[in-house]
């Protein structure tokens, strides 16, 4: 490209040379001509004018006199009647330029000079011209080179950027070139690599966050079916198998949400449903992993709320409280329902140290963890709450208490239904 943008500038002005400098040549040489022609005309006027003066003043014209009135490379021939011709200078060889004039006493002045003189300027003025076109070529390949070294080197710089795109580097380069057209190629890879990471991004955060919320699920449901798999008792082996599609579906709802979310975190699919049903089954799930622990997991607070959100996201949410209590609490872990304004309220609390003051306003940032896990499962947990229009807040740090508030629909049931604590 740099070699084809130099030739192309170099014939341009090549071809601007040819055109104007033959016809600054054309008319150099016949100024120069025309110079040459009128200054041997002159030359005789004045010779004769300056024969007739003598002439008249009963002055002598010889050669010694007028000798010094013609220069050196004209010659000029004075011829007065009844008196032989006076010459003056050398007489030239070859092509010449004369000129005559004929005086007011008779007399007649021929003055010559060699065409060699006017051969000798126009030869002058062509160097210059050609000094002048060289300068001119040299010019127009130096600008050349640099304004192919312009083009061409920001071309360079895009392929590359374009290569890494393609390699997997999604790193905007945010490089401009002051070349409008290029500028907006630069602007289109920015905005592609930023879009492309953004893409891995999401897919990362899809891997890390389906990673961590299947775990535990995929963990129950091993353990069910190592207990279908021990028992040989019909019923139980129904009971188990129950739970476990229950579980299965749980497990495709939460990798449908983790989808979603990753695509557009405020597409959601709230629908009004019973909050103790969720609540219930968490229990149901959770109870053997607690038990194994030496620990328990209690519930109270208002029954039959009804609420409005994703029960399977909701259910994640609870997951991930009641598998941070087991991981990082201590002693009885309590799930207690309760009504603010509009809201349902789902708390979740333990006896265990709390949250450290240094991470309370951290607590949901990703990679943020009082101790050696991934730090993922309270950020998925605001996340999947904040896509349904609720919230999940840390409302106290010791003891915790985490706080899932939802939109709730207005309560259906007589007022006997007071909040009471209830041990399920």
């Amino acid at each position: 490209m740099r070699r084809r943008l130099i030739q192309s500038t170099l014939a341009v002005v090549l071809v601007v040379i040819a055109v104007f400098g033959v016809s600054l040549v054309i008319v150099e040489t016949r100024t120069i001509t025309n110079s040459a022609q009128e200054r041997v005309d002159s030359e005789a006027v004045r010779l004769a004018s300056i024969v007739d003066s003598r002439i008249l003043g009963a002055e002598s014209v010889t050669a010694d006199i007028l000798r010094s009135q013609v220069t050196r490379d004209q010659y000029a021939v004075i011829r007065m009647p009844g008196r032989p011709p006076i010459e003056l200078g050398t007489k030239p060889e070859g092509d010449v330029i004369h000129a005559g004039q004929n005086g007011e006493e008779g007399e007649t002045i021929v003055v010559q000079e060699p065409r060699s003189s006017v051969t000798r300027e126009v030869g002058r003025t062509l160097l210059i011209i050609g000094l002048v076109a060289l300068l001119a070529v040299v010019a127009a390949v130096l600008l050349a080179v640099r304004q192919a070294n312009r083009l061409a080197s920001p071309l360079t710089d895009l392929a590359e950027t374009a290569e890494r795109l393609g390699s997997g580097d999604p790193r905007p380069r945010h490089k401009r070139y002051g070349v409008p057209e290029l500028d907006r190629v630069a602007d289109v890879l920015d905005s592609s690599a930023e879009r492309i990471g953004r893409m891995l991004t999401a897919e990362r955060r899809l891997a890390a966050d389906a990673s961590h919320q299947l775990r535990t699920p995929l963990t129950a449901l091993s353990m069910r079916l190592e207990e279908i798999t021990l028992t040989d008792d019909p019923d139980t082996v129904k009971e188990e198998a129950t739970i476990a599609l229950t579980q299965v579906e749980r497990l495709t709802d939460v990798v449908q949400r983790l989808l979603t979310n990753s695509r557009d975190p405020r597409t959601g699919s709230a629908v009004t449903f019973d909050l103790d049903e969720v609540i219930q089954q968490q229990l149901a799930e959770w109870r053997p992993a607690y038990r194994s622990s030496g620990r328990a997991i209690v519930s109270s607070g208002k029954r039959h709320l009804q609420a409005v959100g994703t029960p399977g996201a909701v259910a994640q949410v609870l997951a991930a409280l009641i598998e941070n209590s087991l991981m990082h609490g201590g002693g009885t872990v309590a799930l207690r329902t309760r009504v603010t304004g509009n809201q349902a309220v789902v708390e979740v609390t333990d006896e265990g140290p709390g949250v450290p003051a240094d991470l309370g306003a951290r607590i949901f940032e990703r990679t943020i963890s009082g101790r050696n896990s991934t730090g993922i499962g309270l950020a998925v947990a605001r996340d999947l709450a904040e896509a349904d229009g609720g919230r999940l807040e840390l409302l106290q740090s010791q003891p915790p208490v985490f706080g899932l508030f939802l939109s709730r629909t207005p309560p259906s049931r007589k007022p006997d239904d007071e909040e009471r604590p209830t041990v399920r």
